[in-house]
């Protein structure tokens, strides 16, 4: 069967769909991915192009600099009106995806869901969303975008049909838009994403060992395991970060992802003092903020991209920004975190680490010092509960298959036709 993902976003958002695809090869598809130009080069499946670069957005995001907070009603609001560019220009993007490699299902990412249920509707082929954040309302936490905290089950649930109507209008003209130029009818926009939200699955690429399913979701909505990102072939470790690792004991691994672009000078200052004060080597990566250790700091290596797991598995612990694909390489590896989430759904997955009991309290990039980061340093490499239970976590992981359930749901798309699921999520 000739398959489509489609995603958007950062490396976070790319990474796993290129594991997921691979997997899918081995089980006789043929995969296409599609997402934005920049990241072509990292990605060794067939690649379909779609407008967008998320680091002309993301520098424009609430608490970026560090100066305020990026989770809330605020910050979210903010990230719409600064997205609208970028999901604008994507729904030709991706019917042009499908139309080229003549796709016969589409699985999309939780950002491009909405344009892709359309073109998928247009052409008449089954689609799933393969989303990386549990962002249907629950009331066992609250809503992901704005942070998850719980206000209580009945609040959870109404903020998070709140959040999920206040982030809809991005979508209106765009959708619309697109049903236009495909022949399809317009529609109202809740009442068209909730039906094409149920028609068919939805699989979640994150363990039950880390956020169990909801108690109240209805059958369309899945949570079937983590994919693991594909290594790229024949990559071989970089002389200088073996000779490193081997000459001391496991440093600490510090990175932001793609978070606080441009901010890597003012990151350095107190990451680098929280390291000398917590007494550990520390392997600094670059990410999109540029964080690196200039001039003489004896114990510290400065890296670019490497696979986290390759990486990972050699630090003592990881401290990170809590986005979803990096919490989960943190969590495969059995070491323990320090989060320190900025914005979306970080705040989230950083309160799930900590719950988890493999890192200290989260450290928020507003609220980042070095006193606070060297005390949970200290804590995450000292305290041998939280390895402890990192590496129990980390065991559970390994004995899990996020991708047999999607092989196992195309595999019946190829043996006789699907049913599509009602409006309530029950096969018709």
């Amino acid at each position: 069967m000739r398959v489509l993902i489609v995603t958007s976003g950062s490396t976070g958002d790319v990474a796993p769909y290129t594991g997921l695809g691979d997997r899918l090869r081995a089980a006789g598809h043929e995969v296409t991915l599609a997402t934005h130009e920049p990241f072509r080069g990292q990605v060794a499946l067939p690649f379909e192009p779609i407008p967008g670069d998320l680091r002309r957005i993301l520098p424009q995001a609430r608490g970026q600099d560090g100066s305020g907070s990026g989770t809330g009603p605020r910050a979210l609001a903010r990230l719409v009106r600064i997205a609208r560019p970028l999901i604008a220009g994507m729904g030709d993007g991706i019917a042009a995806a499908v139309r080229r490699t003549g796709a016969e299902a589409v699985l999309l990412s939780t950002m491009v869901a909405p344009l892709g249920y359309q073109v998928a509707e247009a052409t008449g082929i089954p689609w799933a969303g393969v989303f990386l954040q549990p962002v249907f309302p629950t009331g066992d936490f609250g809503p992901v975008l704005v942070g998850g905290r719980s206000a209580g089950r009945t609040a959870n649930r109404l903020l998070g049909r709140i959040t999920g109507a206040a982030a809809r209008p991005l979508y209106h003209r765009p959708v619309h838009e697109l049903r236009a130029a495909l022949g399809l009818p317009r529609r109202r926009i809740g009442h068209l994403h909730h039906e094409q939200l149920h028609r068919w699955p939805t699989f979640h690429g994150f363990s039950t060992a880390v956020v169990p399913r909801p108690t109240d979701w209805p059958p369309s909505q899945e949570v079937v395991g983590y994919w693991w990102p594909a290594r790229e072939p024949g990559w071989t470790p970089p002389a200088e970060v073996e000779v490193f690792l081997a000459a001391g004991p496991p440093p600490v691994f510090v990175g932001f992802g793609s978070m606080a672009p441009g901010h890597g000078e003012r990151l350095a200052t107190p990451v680098l003092a929280a390291v000398r004060a917590a007494g550990v080597r520390a392997v600094v990566q670059a990410g999109w903020s540029g964080l690196r250790a200039a001039g003489d700091h004896p114990g510290v290596l400065s890296v670019g991209p490497l696979p986290h797991d390759w990486l990972f598995p050699r630090m003592a612990a990881v401290v990170h920004h809590a986005g979803a694909g990096t919490t989960a390489a943190g969590l495969r590896a059995g070491v323990p975190a320090v989060a320190v989430p900025v914005l979306a759904d970080q705040p989230f997955w950083a309160r799930r680490l900590h719950h988890l009991g493999v890192s200290p309290p989260p450290i928020p990039l507003s609220r980042l010092t070095a006193d606070r980061l060297t005390a949970a340093l200290t804590a995450a490499t000292s305290d041998p509960r939280h390895r402890d239970r990192a590496r129990t976590v980390a065991a559970r992981l390994a004995g899990e298959d996020g991708a047999a359930r999607i092989i196992s749901w195309l595999a019946s798309l190829q043996t006789q036709p699907a049913a599509p699921e009602d409006r309530d999520g029950r096969r018709a």
